[in-house]
């Protein structure tokens, strides 16, 4: 058995020995040896490796079937039949096992080994068929059929074996494992085949390869095989010697680099010179000793700048370890700026940057003013402004920094997905870096900036790690005075810092986040508040940005108010101000060429201007109408009006909702409705009606998604009016979530919902009576012209929304447009 792939050129004794001698038996087994005669002979299979004719080699044998097939062939004067095994983890092989083509070969010295196997001299004969397998125990015993090789010389023959001694002498110049006096013996060689199978055997190609050369019979095919083989091989070992070159050529050019170092300091030494890198350290120690830094960041400093000075000038580490000390020493561990806590100044310097938000205002002046009285007792506040886009978040945030004389930086956070943007790399890594939190604090140089994490519900999360989780410890008090950075590795405190999030949305903030924020909304612009920020603003920079400060150029109330009804939908000011640029722009280019232009811009002239208004106004509806209510929703760019219209028509009773209402706005809509099947005895329908008539609700502009439960009293009243006939106000506007009971809950976004119905020219505003407490953020001139009927359940809405029967009935008798089915009963 072998049980180990075998090389036998470490076998001086054995390596050269093709041939038969006197070490191998001869008998009269030898007289057949000539003739092309099925034999029978003992069988030894193969472990990962191939025996060719006329090669020596040494097997090891310790399978019981193996030695018993060995003894019987010493026994009885035979040969013995060798073949490789196809997986050589099978220790008892089938048939199916084992390759077809073999070899014979003559037994030589066979010895025992200190571990109980048979080591035995065998040396290849001839190739052999295996026919049969005769018997398997106690030894396997085959029938089988020599195979002579295919003798047929060619004019091609010499050219490539010539070609093949060339490869293989390159391959012996590369390889080490191969002595010079393999390429010798091959050179005596002068048949085809045999020197085909020596290659083969002396380079230990793969099994497929050497069994794949042992089967092919013909010897010019065989040599084709092997001068493929070689040829890869050696350019497999020419790449393996270039990669060695480099190595070498590195290291010796490192090697000299550190020679000439070393004697230029030896000679800078002479002349009394100090080398560049011995300046280094000294600057470091220098710089050192002049920060401010907390015992614990100095040790450690310290001891980096020791480890520096016993490393030479050329380690990797030397870059690694004067970048660290570089952000130690560049980075503020006391250094502050000094704050402005005058109350009044900062009142002014906020109110000269933006108008209104004076929530935000007051809370920022009640910080200063508690700042200034106990300096020391109170904590930093973490402020989290959440408001639609260009409501005024971030300026916000720099004009308090400019009002309490502090730095300000902004990092934003939307797309970061890496914690390590957070809490930066370890040092292991190379090109490593601290988190963007230290890295703004650096270009700070004060331990008390106002630092703003802008867009942090945009943060995102993946498989490096969640952000969020470790923006915790940032933002915690509890925590954010020893913040671990995982490049520094040191305690930084970030608790003088005044930490302002910004975000349009709560809802992807996570909870634990959340929680450690005092979170103050920026509500949109109300448009009266958008012409004051115009004029104060806008306007201004705008003819400055355009060159036509002294121009004057004047925008009237109309024409803003255009601007902003009709040319623009936000609740910010951003596309007001890219109106407004527009327009300037135009007459820019009249004053460029000369041209006469209007210096007072009126609304009537904007068409003319910048074209026509891509957004239509909200107006009322032309008249009453049955099954049609007008609701008023929140959107991201303020309130807005929609309105509800449903259908009857004969069927079986099935619901139909369309214009992409999302799951939340169609939950309501079936409340609704079962609480309009539940009210039938009392609006006086038949007991039948509803199994009877298929129900349509559509929400216009049905490419805007619509959802939430605010919707709910403008479809219960959709829905009654359409089943009693009874019309709905046109001038009534309505928001509200409805119950199975026919309550009617609080709803959020009150102000801008009654803005917006102030806005389309409704009267009548019908919300919850809980949500009274909202009407406090509109001014009262704002209030005034609108009705607000404060309602707790449905009837007090169908009450002030739904003309009475008797004006039902008489406008029933005129012919009119209504999408209501004329199955429709009439009101009891």
């Amino acid at each position: 058995m072998q049980d180990d792939d075998f090389d036998f050129m470490q076998y001086p004794d054995f390596f050269g020995t093709f041939g038969f001698d006197d070490e191998f038996e001869t008998d009269s087994a030898d007289a057949d040896d000539d003739e092309d005669v099925i034999r029978e002979c003992p069988f030894l299979p193969l472990r990962d490796m191939v025996l060719f004719p006329q090669m020596v080699m040494p097997l090891f044998v310790g399978r019981d079937r193996s030695l018993a097939a060995v003894q019987a062939a010493v026994a009885n004067g035979e040969h013995l039949v060798v073949a490789a095994q196809r997986d050589s983890s099978i220790h008892q092989p089938e048939a199916d096992d084992i390759f077809e083509i073999g070899t014979e070969v003559a037994i030589g010295r066979t010895l025992r080994m200190p571990d109980n196997t048979t080591s035995l001299l065998a040396q290849g004969r001839r190739r052999v068929q295996v026919l049969e397998f005769l018997q398997w125990d106690p030894y396997i015993r085959v029938r089988v059929r020599p195979l002579r090789d295919v003798e047929d010389w060619e004019l091609t023959t010499e050219a490539l074996m010539r070609a093949v001694l060339a490869l293989f002498e390159k391959i012996v110049e590369f390889n080490r494992n191969l002595p010079d006096e393999a390429y010798t013996f091959a050179m005596n060689i002068d048949e085809p085949g045999w020197l085909a199978d020596f290659i083969a055997s002396t380079m230990g190609f793969p099994l497929p390869i050497r069994q794949d050369v042992l089967e092919t019979l013909e010897p010019m095919a065989r040599l084709h095989k092997v001068n493929t083989v070689l040829a890869q091989e050696l350019e497999v070992l020419e790449l393996e010697d270039q990669i060695q070159s480099r190595v070498h050529e590195e290291m010796d050019r490192t090697q000299r680099e550190h020679f000439l170092r070393e004697q230029m300091r030896v000679i800078q030494g002479e002349l009394g010179e100090t080398d560049i890198f011995a300046q280094e350290l000294e600057e470091l120690r220098t710089s050192l000793e002049g920060k401010d830094l907390p015992a614990e960041t100095r040790e450690k400093a310290e001891r980096e700048i020791a480890r520096l000075a016993s490393m030479p000038p050329m380690s990797p580490e030397v870059g690694i370890i004067r970048t660290y000390l570089d952000w130690i020493l560049e980075l503020p561990w006391t250094e502050r700026s000094k704050e402005n806590l005058d109350v009044v100044h900062a009142g002014i310097v906020l109110d000269n940057d933006h108008y209104g938000l004076e929530k935000v205002k007051e809370r920022i002046l009640e910080f200063i003013a508690v700042k200034k009285i106990a300096p020391d007792s109170n904590r930093t506040p973490i402020l989290c402004f959440v408001g639609p886009p260009g409501t005024g978040k971030t300026s916000m945030g720099r004009s308090i920094a400019n009002a309490l004389g502090r730095e300000f930086l902004r990092v934003s956070l939307g797309g970061v997905r890496d914690e390590a943007e957070i809490r930066g790399h370890r040092r292991t890594y190379i090109g490593a870096l601290p988190g963007r939190i230290v890295q703004a604090m650096r270009r700070a140089g004060t331990i008390n900036p106002l630092f703003m994490l802008d867009e942090v519900d945009k943060l995102g999360q993946d498989f490096r790690g969640d952000p969020a989780a470790a923006l915790l410890e940032v933002l915690d008090p509890e925590q954010n005075c020893a913040f671990s950075d995982h490049y520094l590795d040191l305690d930084y405190d970030l608790s003088k810092i005044l930490f302002v999030a910004t975000a349009n949305f709560l809802d992807p903030v996570p909870p634990a986040l959340l929680d450690r924020m005092e979170v103050i909304e920026f509500p949109g612009y109300l448009e009266e508040e958008k012409i004051e920020i115009s004029r104060q603003f806008l306007i201004p920079r705008q003819l400055h940005q355009h060159g036509l400060a002294k121009s004057g150029l004047r925008l009237e109330d109309d024409a803003l108010k255009t601007l902003i009804r009709d040319y623009t939908y936000e609740a910010g000011v951003r596309n007001l101000e890219r109106e407004i640029a527009k327009v300037c722009r135009k007459i820019a280019r009249r004053v460029a060429e000369d041209k006469s232009h209007a210096r007072r811009i009126r609304s009537r002239q904007l068409v003319e201007l910048i074209g026509p208004a891509p957004y239509t106004k909200d107006m009322l509806r032309e008249e009453d109408e049955v099954g049609v209510a007008t609701g008023v929703a929140w959107t991201s760019a303020g309130g807005d009006t929609m309105f509800v219209e449903v259908n009857l028509m004969p069927g079986k009773g099935s619901l139909t909702l369309t214009g992409q209402l999302g799951d939340v706005m169609q939950e309501s809509a079936q409340a609704a409705l079962s609480y309009t099947r539940s009210q039938s005895k009392i609006l006086g329908l038949p007991d039948d009606i509803f199994d009877s008539l298929d129900i349509h609700i559509h929400v216009p502009e049905g490419a805007v998604p619509k959802d939430g439960p605010s919707a709910g009293v403008a479809l219960a009243t959709a829905l009654i009016s359409a089943f009693t006939g009874r019309a709905v106000r046109r001038d009534v506007g309505m928001t509200g979530e409805i119950t199975l009971r026919g309550r009617v809950l609080p709803v959020g976004g009150i102000r801008e919902k009654a803005l917006a119905a102030r806005r389309a020219g409704i009267t009548t505003f019908i919300m919850p009576r809980k949500n009274v407490n909202d009407l406090h953020d509109i001014p009262k001139r704002l209030r005034q012209g609108l009705k607000f009927v404060h309602v707790d359940r449905m009837n007090e809405v169908l009450e002030a929304s739904l003309l009475p029967a008797s004006a039902a009935k008489k406008r029933r008798s005129v012919p009119s447009t209504r999408s209501v089915s004329t199955s429709t009963p009439p009101p009891s």
